[in-house]
């Protein structure tokens, strides 16, 4: 259904049931609607078109007895056709501008001080995902760490530190470490880490590297455990808590909070935002990124120099989210993002 099917009454009722539930959280009647409502209807004409509404699957009631609650698709409707957006004052957009500069700090202590913003102003749990490093290699060294695993350390030359532990072979000798680290050094300085991963991928395919095969094996492990991977940064779980009545609702927001933890849905969250235009919201059963029917997520893609999706921010909140406040919110930051990595 589409918000022009309904007629005017229709979304009146509509926007107010949607509105009284995003501010209180509880079940809208008829008589509630009937003090609210400027078009003088009666309690029972308003339920008459709540009954409508509701066989439309734009409400439901939780009790027999009970007012009307909008559906994750009633939401969705509201967002799309009904909300308002409202505009950021010009003292929240030079807070947002101010905690985002970037000096004294790297891109990643902006993007971890943007998360924590985002997450105090929304009252929400943040996201914001960090992109690939593009900075040109300044060291790298192997560290064993036990009888079959290495740490690769990468040190960029804008000082980002990336640890990647890989396995190697129970055998493998102290002086094989020494030689895969020179080895990558003197080919890496310069270079950003995607044209040296080509070049030495090229050079060992060509058997022009002058390496033993205990030291191949352990430059092409470094290699692919540096193929460049996003870092999601999560503030702010606390506030999804404030809510949670029902041992089921606290179980899923444990859940939640474990798929965030391991950081595993990054690219999922990547693609979701080059999916559209700028603010993108999923609410409900249709956000099915973290398998989390009971929360809304508002995210916005934010694009490097060259135009190029390489991060997404957003926050992740109860469904009656203040999402003409958070939209405009989330909007502002991934645009003052983008700014900085020109």
């Amino acid at each position: 259904m589409r918000i022009q099917e309904l007629n005017e009454r229709s979304r009146d009722i509509f926007r107010n049931i949607v509105e009284t539930f995003i501010e209180t959280g509880e079940p809208v009647g008829s008589r509630t609607l009937s003090k609210q409502s400027q078009l003088g209807l009666s309690p029972a004409s308003i339920r008459n078109i709540m009954a409508d509404l509701t066989d439309a699957g734009l409400l439901y009631s939780p009790h027999v007895s009970a007012g009307r609650l909008p559906t994750h698709r009633g939401l969705q409707l509201f967002v799309d056709g009904l909300l308002e957006i409202g505009n950021l004052t010009t003292e929240e957009r030079e807070d947002i501008k101010t905690r985002c500069s970037v000096q004294g700090k790297n891109f990643d202590e902006v993007l971890t001080e943007a998360s924590s913003m985002l997450s105090g102003l929304s009252n929400c749990a943040s996201l914001v995902l960090a992109p690939k490093s593009d900075s040109p290699v300044k060291q790298i060294e192997f560290v064993q760490i036990g009888l079959n695993k290495a740490l690769v350390i990468i040190v960029t030359a804008d000082g980002l530190v990336e640890n990647r532990t890989i396995e190697i072979p129970p055998n493998l000798s102290p002086s094989a470490l020494q030689e895969a680290g020179n080895y990558l050094s003197a080919r890496l300085t310069g270079k950003t880490l995607s044209e040296a991963k080509l070049s030495i991928t090229k050079e060992l395919e060509s058997h022009q590297a002058q390496l033993d095969e205990l030291t191949t094996s352990l430059v092409e492990s470094g290699m692919a455990s540096w193929g460049g991977k996003e870092t999601l940064i999560v503030r702010g779980h606390s506030h999804l808590l404030q809510d949670v009545q029902a041992i089921e609702d606290l179980e899923k927001i444990k859940q939640l909070f474990d798929t965030l933890e391991a950081g595993k849905e990054g690219i999922k969250l990547l693609e979701l935002a080059e999916g559209g235009d700028g603010v993108r919201i999923f609410i409900g059963a249709e956000n099915n990124l973290f398998s989390l029917s009971g929360t809304s997520m508002i995210i916005s893609p934010y694009q490097n120099s060259r135009n190029q999706v390489v991060g997404v921010v957003g926050v992740v909140g109860p469904t009656r989210l203040n999402y003409a406040r958070i939209i405009p919110m989330v909007d502002y930051t991934a645009k003052v993002i983008g700014r900085l990595l020109d």
